[in-house]
């Protein structure tokens, strides 16, 4: 399922609704309602973001009046929501147990690619 755009500024976990934009030749930020796709040079942002971005001396910053709002969702979100309740409702395929040949002391600590296990402390 793909995920809402998130807003650009480091640590920020809220979903974007505005797209920030910097025009160079004209020293100018532009930050307007959320584009229809992520495109490279410009920057998703929340709305907290949106409204208190300020832009380097000398240059402008033309900001949307209006109320920033989430897009709605598409027919693809909807369909690859309905896509993931169906998996989560399927019974989990059940895992065999443990064999006892392969592991002499089960609470050894190990390793598997770049994982590490770690035992429970008794």
């Amino acid at each position: 399922m793909r995920s809402p755009r998130r807003c650009s500024r480091n640590g920020c976990p809220r979903q974007a609704v505005a797209t920030l934009t910097y025009v160079y030749n004209e020293s100018t930020a532009v930050v307007g309602p959320l584009a229809a796709f992520a495109e490279p040079h410009t920057y998703d942002l929340c709305e907290p973001h949106a409204r208190s971005l300020t832009a380097p001396r000398g240059w402008d910053v033309v900001r949307h009046e209006g109320e920033f709002e989430p897009p709605p969702p598409t027919t693809d979100d909807l369909v690859a929501l309905a896509e993931a309740v169906r998996e989560a409702a399927r019974p989990a395929p059940r895992t065999p147990e443990p064999d006892q040949h392969h592991s002499e002391n089960p609470h050894q600590t190990g390793r598997r690619g770049h994982l590490r296990v770690i035992p429970p402390n008794h």
